[in-house]
């Protein structure tokens, strides 16, 4: 069960939110019964990246078992 302050990653890409599958981000708030979830991507510094709202079958929590990976944030010109 996903709640909030969990450790979540990105099902699919977000284009439109510069996000890919695999990004990692934090849950700032969670509807009731789990039905949907704020999360809240960063960069390295600390900036946000995207307040995304999210369901259950766009997110997933990490497990003990994974490495994470550093890619450059790519923005539209």
């Amino acid at each position: 069960m996903i709640r909030e302050l969990d450790t979540v990653a990105l099902t699919h890409d977000l284009p439109e939110h510069h996000l890919v599958a695999g990004d990692v981000g934090a849950v700032v708030h969670s509807y009731p019964d789990g039905a949907a979830f704020e999360v809240e991507f960063v960069t390295a510094a600390g900036e946000t990246v995207a307040v995304v709202t999210l369901t259950p079958p766009d997110i997933r929590l990490l497990s003990g078992r994974e490495i994470l990976h550093a890619r450059e944030l790519a923005l539209a010109a």
